[in-house]
């Protein structure tokens, strides 16, 4: 038997081979927060009948059912591909570096049509029985990742579904050894792309990515469930550096509104070879939106420089992901 509260809970997830078809969870994720929920359309009849003064419970009808929430988590050194791979849309096999255990994902910024998942969680009763809720057809429709003195890399992400099924066998959880990347390990450059220099300073780094889709694709014949979410506007990609003002590179850039590649970097131990655990954001252009430096006392001035993310035309946005996971 279980634990009575939150310390029984469970997270699994599995790509999808079609939308919103149930596949049983093969990866289990240590969550610090969730909010996924079943939302439900109803109508009631309002018929006038002769001396009925309430409506009739037998005149409610459900006309559809959606599912939405949020996933919060660190970020960990295994078991992070498949989440990426929703997010950012490109197919990926990881890549084995040499002969080594460590193997490469690449994940490019693509359409993301045909990338869903199932999500399921195990809420525990407080007997310690854990009751199950499948989502199925989730798609992620922004993830924000962030990093600040002392703290975990963490990322936050919304989801839409499709339906929450919960006639599932519930999983059984299984975690392998795995680290989350923290504060210790990150670095941040900026510059010409692939010639980019580590900034000095940087205390905090936010990154936001939001895929605009249409999620209210509800159509006559689906049962009340809406087809799968497709793109319907431009990925918005936005971040903030806070730092400490030791030089004028960062407002700069904010002045002359010059564009400049980001790289942003967490390094954990070593795999083998030259081949560490890592996570690597690359935004090969953003633009300072605001704000230069202000005085507000004795303190340390530590301005806060909001970007957006764009396309230089040339180069892919990227994460890149180095695990010993062989596969996502």
């Amino acid at each position: 038997m279980g634990i009575g509260s939150g310390l029984g809970a469970q997270i699994g997830i599995a790509a999808e081979s079609a939308y919103g078809t149930y596949t049983a969870p093969t990866k289990f994720i240590e969550f610090t927060k969730e909010s996924l929920q079943l939302k439900k359309t109803t109508a009631q009849s309002a018929g006038i009948a002769a001396g009925r003064l309430l409506p009739l419970s037998s005149r409610r009808v459900v006309t559809q059912r959606q599912a939405s929430g949020s996933l919060d988590m660190e970020v960990t050194n295994k078991g992070m591909g498949v989440l990426l791979q929703t997010l950012m849309g490109t197919s990926v096999t990881p890549v084995q570096q040499a002969a080594t255990a460590a193997y490469l994902q690449t994940h490019l910024l693509a359409d993301v049509a045909g990338k869903s998942l199932v999500i399921q969680k195990g809420v525990p009763l407080t007997t310690g029985a854990v009751t199950d809720k499948s989502f199925l057809g989730c798609k992620i429709i922004s993830a924000e990742f962030s990093c600040e003195v002392g703290g975990m890399l963490t990322a936050s992400i919304e989801i839409d579904a499709k339906d929450c099924d919960e006639t599932q066998t519930l999983a059984v959880a299984a975690y392998p050894a795995m680290a989350p990347f923290h504060f210790g390990q990150m670095s941040l450059r900026t510059g010409a792309y692939a010639s980019e220099v580590a900034r000095d300073g940087i205390r905090k780094v936010s990154v936001k990515i939001e895929r605009g889709m249409a999620v209210e694709r509800f159509y006559a014949g689906e049962a009340g469930l809406k087809k799968e979410p497709i793109s319907n506007d431009q990925v918005k990609i936005t971040g903030s550096l806070e730092g400490d003002y030791v030089d004028t590179i960062l407002d700069d850039l904010h002045t002359s509104d010059d564009a400049t590649s980001l790289v942003w970097d967490f390094t954990g131990p070593l795999i083998a070879a030259t081949h560490y655990e890592r996570i690597t954001f690359k935004i090969p252009a953003i633009r300072i939106d605001d704000a230069p430096p202000t005085v507000e006392g004795f303190d340390v001035v530590k301005p806060t420089y909001s970007f957006t993310g764009l396309d230089d035309g040339t180069n892919p946005v990227a994460i890149e992901y180095m695990s010993t996971d062989v596969t996502l």
